[in-house]
């Protein structure tokens, strides 16, 4: 079986997939995902991204500030 965004088991072939996913979304079959493992995750990457930001000179968090403004506004840009 493959495994869909989160880990959770889905049939491989696409039919049987679609099938699933429509169960799902109709509440026929209760979806397996492990919430435990999400948060987590989660945490542990709330943890990691306070860490960062505390060993980063503020001269550096304006630089990437700057560069992800730039990226947003050239998408609108057409």
């Amino acid at each position: 079986m493959s495994k869909g965004p989160r880990g959770e088991k889905r049939p491989a072939d696409s039919i049987g997939r679609a099938v699933k996913i429509a169960q799902i979304a109709t509440g026929g079959v209760e979806d397996e995902r492990d919430e435990e493992l999400s948060s987590a995750a989660a945490e542990m990457g709330r943890r990691g991204g306070k860490a960062r930001a505390a060993n980063m000179t503020p001269a550096r968090r304006a630089e990437i500030a700057k560069k992800a403004a730039q990226k947003r506004w050239s998408k609108l840009e057409l």
